[in-house]
């Protein structure tokens, strides 16, 4: 999640390099001026990715002076801010109901005790204005502690949208457009969305109006969707590969769903961890992903979701691999695919008979879900131990 920049010029302040920021939220911006140096940490992985690839093909300049751009240490959110975080929490607070006597100046310094600012723009004619912190744990701290204030009692207070995030749409969009056809027809037939859709409604920096009702209703929006990265595209895939060898070729993060297009050569594989998902395209694009001798092309599929339903099946242990204990020996790999192939297509069935079990691998949770819930319908299950197995697309990269 984390940017290092380098090269940052001593006189540059945060506003100077955030106002490069497009593709976002922030969680945190520090420069070490001695170091000419900074560290650029997002909220989601995927915005961090796009940031960095955005930068492969463009220079960062700040102050006419070309900034390098690199990976910082990974690093997990800490509860308390993800729990703000699933609340509306950024780095930008909204106050409202200002009188005239309020400027820029004075916003900053009633609140810079909370934290430094990198920016503030003040819009007089509709009495509010909006204050970015450099980092998110500031603001909860300024959003917490304010209204407490005597001269803060009657005005409002909440959290506005980080502007490193209002380009994001428009460059995703972008993006989008630029898509093959073939890309195209299986990103709608995925049922992907634009995550940037109904989201925030009041944007202060294109001036866009809105009565107050409509205001504070988009500014207490609750953030919790989970539609980010997750899905690499593949191509160059040879004619004679099947999906088992796409898997087994797959390694570094466990999956939501793979879909194979093997008459265009190309496939859709989801993870259900973005994380996961930029670093197999980090290590595709670098170490290089084999599959029956080719090296593959991998790029990034659209964003999307994943179901609420099957989100709470994983954190219970839910994979695409159905195993089945204490199974007899009359029970082959043909009866199995019979049997499940209802609930999924199927992409591998392992059988182990000196342990007497199998294990049925399906191309996506969904299927594995479905055939765990249903197979103790048919008789010949009713004896036999059902239950998750693990996913081997999780196993590290070899």
């Amino acid at each position: 999640r984390t940017i290092y920049l380098g090269n940052v010029p001593k006189e540059a302040t945060p506003a100077d390099v955030l106002n490069h920021v497009k593709t976002g939220t922030v969680e945190s911006f520090k420069i070490l001026p001695e170091k000419n140096c900074a560290f650029l940490t997002f909220v989601e992985p995927a915005s961090a990715q796009s940031f960095y690839q955005e930068h492969l093909q463009r220079k960062l300049s700040v102050n006419t002076t070309d900034l390098r751009v690199g990976w910082g240490k990974p690093s997990s959110i800490p509860t308390a801010l993800q729990a703000a975080l699933n609340l509306g929490a950024t780095r930008n607070v909204y106050v409202g109901n200002l009188d005239s006597s309020v400027t820029e100046e004075s916003l900053e310094q009633d609140l810079s005790k909370y934290g430094q600012i990198e920016h503030i723009k003040l819009l007089r004619d509709k009495n509010i204005a909006f204050v970015h912190f450099t980092t998110i744990a500031c603001a909860v701290k300024c959003v917490n502690a304010l209204p407490s204030e005597p001269q803060w009692a009657n005005r409002r207070v909440n959290y506005g949208k980080d502007r490193c995030a209002y380009a994001n749409a428009k460059a995703m969009g972008a993006a989008n457009n630029s898509a093959t056809d073939a890309q195209s027809s299986q990103y709608a037939a995925f049922g992907f969305q634009n995550p940037f859709q109904g989201a925030f409604g009041f944007d202060p920096y294109t001036a866009s109006s809105m009565n107050s009702s409509m205001m504070s209703q988009a500014y207490c929006s609750p953030m919790g969707s989970n539609v980010t990265l997750r899905t690499l595209y593949v191509g160059s895939i040879l004619p004679e590969v099947t999906c088992e060898d796409l898997c087994n070729a797959i390694r570094g993060g466990v999956l939501y769903q793979i879909r194979y297009l093997q008459e265009k050569h190309i496939a859709f594989v989801t993870f259900v961890d973005a994380a996961a998902a930029i670093a197999v395209y980090n290590h595709a694009n670098t170490t290089g992903l084999v599959v029956k001798g080719r090296r593959v092309k991998v790029g990034w599929g659209k964003p999307n979701s994943i179901p609420s339903a099957v989100v709470m099946a994983v954190q219970g242990g839910a994979s695409r691999n159905v195993y089945v204990g204490g199974i007899e020996e009359s029970v082959t790999e043909e009866k199995l695919r019979e049997d499940f192939s209802e609930f999924g297509e199927i992409e591998l069935i392992n059988t182990l008979k000196e342990k007497s079990c199998a294990f049925v691998n399906f191309t996506s949770i969904t299927s594995a879900m479905k055939a765990l819930g249903n197979i103790k319908q048919n008789p010949t299950y009713n004896n036999y131990k059902i239950n998750y197995g693990k996913d081997r697309c999780g196993n590290p990269p070899k």
